[in-house]
């Protein structure tokens, strides 16, 4: 039974998929496709017009798939709170499928093989989602919510904890190990990039980071008062030990 063009060009696709996450870009024939998908080599070039063409096919529906750029979007547009924005922006990125693990290890081998590729993904995938997320914080930082830091670099930070996470689950077999929630670990990871981890007061609450409890405001008239009081008792000295002596 023939299947609709639609259908043939997802199967396809389907099998491109599998045999580039294993074999790479440069190490997959178009033969080998059309054998995985049970069809001739000729019905691969009446969808694609090369196998370039069937490669960015196979990343383009993948992201399209988990519509994570658009809930981005979204997540970004809504005005929330920043805490519980970056939590859900974390925990879309963490919610992954196979085949979400599949388009991880085909960009690796492109990574490895093919730099031109992996330059086109940057271009067009990456980029955007960084650019997102770094305007969201320069303009949070504007408004007082966030120290003055280089945007670009917080966008890379907070997106790269998540991306090195899935890599340490999804390539080298952290999952087997241990599971994760993803959104109890999106909650923690908003937690940890917005407040760190070392036992210092949180400018933003004016509470200690070990404790949560209401932090010592300083003085800023101590180091004078400190310097007032050792000159006291420089000159309480000096008159004691004059009397002394008379």
């Amino acid at each position: 039974m023939r299947l609709a063009a639609q259908h043939r060009r997802q199967q396809l696709i389907d099998a491109a998929m599998r045999l580039f996450s294993v074999q790479g870009f440069d190490g997959t024939t178009t033969r080998e496709i059309a054998a995985a998908a049970g069809v001739n080599e000729a019905i691969i070039f009446r969808h694609f017009t090369s196998k370039e063409d069937l490669y960015w096919a196979v990343v383009s529906s993948r992201i399209q798939a988990s519509g994570r750029k658009q809930k981005l979007r979204e997540l970004i547009a809504c005005g929330g709170e920043e805490r519980k924005v970056l939590a859900a922006i974390a925990e879309i990125w963490l919610r992954r499928t196979r085949k979400d693990a599949a388009l991880s290890r085909l960009l690796f081998f492109s990574a490895l093989r093919n730099r031109k590729l992996t330059d086109e993904f940057f271009r067009n995938y990456i980029m955007e989602s960084f650019d997102l997320l770094a305007d969201y914080f320069r303009k949070a930082a504007n408004r007082g919510r966030f120290r003055n830091v280089d945007s670009v670099v917080a966008a890379r930070g907070f997106l790269g904890m998540i991306a090195y996470h899935n890599l340490v689950q999804e390539l080298f077999g952290g999952d087997r190990y241990q599971q994760f929630d993803p959104h109890t670990l999106g909650v923690q990871l908003a937690d940890v990039w917005l407040d760190g981890i070392s036992a210092r007061t949180n400018h933003a609450t004016g509470r200690d980071g070990a404790n949560g409890r209401k932090a010592p405001v300083a003085d800023p008239q101590e180091p004078r008062k400190n310097q007032g009081k050792a000159a006291r008792r420089t000159r309480f000295r000096s008159v004691t030990k004059s009397n002394s002596t008379s």
